[in-house]
């Protein structure tokens, strides 16, 4: 198939953003909520999930940075320090004892702690956290590549997203707290920058930033790269999680693919 000569990231992050001051390795000041940019973001954020996946193509690369880019750490999003107890025990050890879960449709369920994880081919990328609040950070980010996981657990054949589900309580619901958590397909999962990250600008992924892992998926907005994670679950269907939307802030409204 011939790529469209304008893709949604040229869009978002091009002449749209251009108009509104330079962004490289620059904390974004669209965080104000009436700014006509994040209208544009929202507006292109309710694309459909089909025009966006033709806007992307199948494997494009979201634009990666040279290290002269990197001007200064990279801003937190969301929860920047759990209170739950087994997080903050696990942390206080340094998460010596935490052990990454992969199963669901899977024919090899996994099991795995950070220093296996660490031990791991490596890929190390410096790219753009775009937040649909309106600012953007260059940042680089060291992890697992998500496609060589999936393929120890080797997917069934009905397995079509990963649920990410994590260790931060964002509010206490009527049924008891409710935990973050994300979700992507398949092919989402298997594209060459969509890893765990474990390390962030040459040190170890700090709190604030999701320790001890956190997924990137480069070629969609910030609340999509859920951090703490505590599980990864290969699914056939998402009405069993959260709502049913996929994801926590998918349940209250936004967008469940939110590609740029």
């Amino acid at each position: 198939m011939t790529r469209l000569a304008l893709s949604r990231r040229r869009f978002l992050t091009g002449a749209t953003l251009a108009s509104a001051g330079t962004l490289s390795g620059c904390f974004d000041p669209l965080g104000n909520r009436d700014s006509s940019v994040r209208g544009v973001l929202e507006t292109a954020n309710s694309l459909t999930y089909r025009v966006q996946r033709m806007l992307l193509g199948s494997d494009d690369l979201a634009r990666e940075y040279s290290e002269s880019e990197i001007r200064q750490p990279q801003r937190p999003n969301g929860s920047t320090d759990p209170r739950d107890g087994d997080y903050r025990q696990m942390a206080g050890e340094n998460f010596a004892s935490y052990r990454l879960k992969i199963g669901g449709l899977v024919d090899a369920p996994l099991e795995v702690s950070l220093d296996e994880l660490r031990a791991m081919p490596a890929r190390t990328q410096i790219t753009r956290h775009d937040c649909v609040e309106g600012w953007s950070c260059i940042a680089k980010w060291t992890g697992v590549p998500l496609a060589g996981l999936i393929d120890q657990v080797r997917p069934k054949t009905s397995a079509r997203f990963v649920v990410f589900e994590c260790f931060d309580t964002m509010e206490n619901g009527f049924t008891g707290p409710i935990k973050y958590y994300e979700s992507i397909d398949l092919h989402d999962a298997r594209h060459p920058q969509t890893i765990l990250a474990y390390g962030l600008n040459g040190a170890p992924l700090p709190v604030s930033n999701g320790a001890p892992l956190r997924v990137r998926v480069e070629r969609q907005l910030g609340y999509k790269m859920a951090k703490y994670i505590r599980s990864l679950t290969l699914t056939d269907d998402l009405a069993a999680y959260g709502d049913g939307n996929g994801g926590y802030w998918e349940d209250r409204g936004y967008e469940w693919f939110a590609g740029i």
